[in-house]
């Protein structure tokens, strides 16, 4: 069977779960526990299919490899928030309850389900491009592999600041000025790791990318080809998330509207001059169920 009906096959199964799950739990969180785990699946379903077909195994074993290290770190930090407990994301019920009931129902359908599950799906589509167009690796493909462990230890590296703020925050009783990471990698993105895990996704189309000019394509249809989709959206999806997430931020921290001024969002900068430090400084105080909840790993 052509490994991309397999993986629309699973996919379908997954968004079936994944919607019957969060009816019957009212969570809605179902495809966040997933999302680190079925594009690993995805892409060795492509390299194996891709191998099995006479592709070069190097290119496609490399592949899938980088997807599951990306899985399995994403998974690890997913899993020590309380990711798996049942606790769900704080941003979908703030969401439900600005939303009627009807209206949240077709948004938990169409866009937590449906179309994230079809993220999922784009995103490892490059692998199996790669197995399609079966050309011997080249020396880009060590570039951006390279760069996508690069990408992977620069998420790794801001997951164990944030996780190490919030822990904190925690022994403070919940309260930490100024309520937010600002320093280390956060000194230079409000959010260095959506930064790296776009990138990883981008450096993955590169190498579908490689592999098909590799093959005799050229800058339409190698270079430039349809599995661009899977990243863009991606990419899309996180500055949405982003904005909203922020206005979250927003209205709980005072200072977060000076962090904004002084920080660039996503892609890390230098910090505007005028940008006052934050002080990391316990006051006490109890913590808060919006602080109990953030803490759990999102996503996006």
């Amino acid at each position: 069977m052509d490994p991309l009906v397999v993986v629309l096959i699973v996919a379908g199964a997954v968004c079936a779960f994944c919607w019957v799950a969060s009816l019957i739990t009212k969570d809605t969180s179902w495809v966040d526990r997933l999302w680190s785990i079925v594009p690993v699946a995805y892409a060795w379903i492509f390299a194996i299919g891709g191998m099995a077909a006479g592709g070069d195994p190097a290119r496609l074993a490399l592949m899938a490899v980088l997807v599951t290290a990306w899985g399995a770190r994403l998974t690890f930090n997913f899993a020590r928030k309380g990711g798996y407990t049942g606790m769900e994301d704080y941003r979908w019920a703030i969401l439900r309850g600005r939303m009627s009931s009807w209206a949240f129902q077709v948004f938990n359908l169409l866009f937590i389900v449906l179309y994230q599950n079809a993220l999922l799906v784009l995103i490892t589509l490059p692998v199996w491009l790669a197995a399609r167009h079966p050309a011997p690796p080249i020396g880009w493909d060590v570039l951006f592999a390279v760069l996508f462990a690069g990408f992977l230890v620069l998420e790794f590296v801001a997951d164990q600041q944030q996780w190490a703020f919030h822990q904190a925050k925690r022994r403070a009783g919940g309260t930490l000025e100024p309520g937010f990471a600002t320093t280390g990698l956060f000194r230079y993105s409000r959010h260095p790791n959506f930064f790296a895990e776009q990138m990883q996704w981008w450096m993955l189309y590169a190498l579908g990318a490689v592999a098909a000019t590799a093959s005799g394509l050229g800058l339409w249809g190698g270079v430039l080809n349809g599995t661009i989709a899977g990243a863009a959206l991606l990419s899309i999806l996180f500055v949405g998330s982003t904005v909203f997430t922020e206005s979250i931020s927003a209205s709980k921290y005072p200072a977060y509207q000076e962090y904004r001024r002084s920080t660039s969002m996503i892609v890390p900068w230098f910090p505007r001059r005028g940008g006052r430090p934050a002080r990391l400084i316990s006051p006490g105080g109890r913590p808060t169920r919006a602080d109990s909840t953030e803490r759990t790993s999102t996503r996006r």
